[in-house]
């Protein structure tokens, strides 16, 4: 687990016995799936709300940690709409819309699992009438919002097999008047081929093809292990997928990984650089990654295009023949909602599909 999430773990166990019990129920509850971070963002929340319910003569408790669940079952409407006002003209906080209905999120959950999850000992919802069922939470970035950003910014599906092509056979002629390209070009082609193809056929984000190890790649299983977001401990890695066309690159570039940039024996990194001056291959850097990519796709001609725009146009792409649950398993989204965006890209993508049909 890194340095800062130990830290807010501490802070989360800290804090936790100052929150009432059906609050410390409901972190319990959620600590399997979110991580301390997260949860101590919900316990910050939490006790917000519940300060504010004391000074506005909304609970009788001594305390926030004594304040009953009977208090939060007979909250008004009215109630929930001074609290966001509340929240809104907070100057020392500098609420931002966005921050305002993270709040209002966390108190949903809390209430939803109260009322909907939650029993007592006779089987009854531990809250009885949840008020934020009502609260309706305007996103500022909502899935078709993002996607519209994203339309024609992404590789459609002969664009992959094209721009994977283009690095393969065609940058080199577009530079052959450029010895320092051609140069470089030459010595690193069979490696950013590679990593192009990789984000091209799994979706890994930069940081996760950054971190990736030689034992991380199962070539027969056709998966790598990598560390995903959201995670309550970084030791474990997730296995991912990666499709058949990325194992010929891979395998193209591991037989050359030893002797093309000569790691030394205890370098486990997957992608190696040779920096100037020196004689061994170290991990690349995110941002070399990130530069290597935009490079062929400016001569390519989608100079917009970024490791994360590849990754959305792999995530687009499996969308069409997937489903939304296994794409967001395979891209390793916390939440459906996020996954969402390539439904909005793929409806105009099955559009465009039925009408060239029809002319053909």
């Amino acid at each position: 687990m890194n340095i800062i999430k130990v830290k807010d773990r501490q802070e989360l166990e800290k804090r936790i016995p100052t929150m009432p019990w059906y609050i410390e129920k409901f972190i319990n509850y959620k600590l399997p799936d979110l991580s301390p971070s997260s949860l101590l963002e919900y316990v910050r929340d939490y006790e917000i709300f519940l300060s504010w319910m004391l000074a506005e003569g909304l609970s009788t408790a001594p305390s926030i940690n004594q304040v009953p669940i009977e208090d939060l079952e007979v909250l008004h409407m009215d109630s929930v709409d001074n609290f966001r006002m509340f929240l809104a003209v907070r100057r020392e906080h500098a609420n931002v819309k966005t921050t305002v209905n993270r709040k209002l999120s966390a108190l949903r959950s809390l209430f939803h699992y109260l009322s909907q999850i939650a029993e007592d000992e006779n089987f009854y919802p531990l809250l009885k009438r949840n008020v934020m069922a009502k609260v309706e939470i305007k996103r500022s970035h909502r899935p078709k919002d993002s996607a519209a950003k994203l339309e024609g910014k992404l590789l459609q599906e002969e664009e992959i097999a094209q721009f994977i092509d283009y690095v393969q056979n065609g940058y080199e002629h577009d530079v052959a008047s450029n010895k320092q390209a051609i140069y470089s070009y030459e010595r690193n082609k069979i490696r950013d081929l590679c990593i192009i193809t990789l984000i091209l056929n799994s979706g890994l984000r930069v940081s996760e093809v950054f971190n990736l190890n030689v034992d991380d790649i199962d070539l027969k299983k056709k998966l790598t292990h990598v560390y995903r977001k959201g995670k309550n401990d970084d030791t474990f890695k997730t296995p991912v997928y990666f499709r058949q066309d990325a194992i010929e690159a891979l395998t193209d570039y591991l037989a050359i990984r030893q002797t093309q940039y000569k790691p030394l024996k205890k370098e486990k990194a997957l992608f190696l650089a040779i920096a100037n001056g020196k004689k061994e291959g170290v991990r690349m850097t995110k941002r070399a990654i990130q530069e290597l990519v935009i490079k062929y796709a400016k001569r390519f001609g989608k100079p917009y295009l970024s490791v994360h725009k590849l990754r959305h146009s792999f995530a687009t792409d499996y969308y069409l023949q997937n489903d939304l649950y296994k794409t967001q398993e395979q891209l390793g989204h916390a939440s459906p909602e996020t996954t969402q965006i390539y439904a909005h890209l793929t409806d105009r993508t099955m559009s465009e599909a039925i009408d060239k049909r029809l002319e053909s």
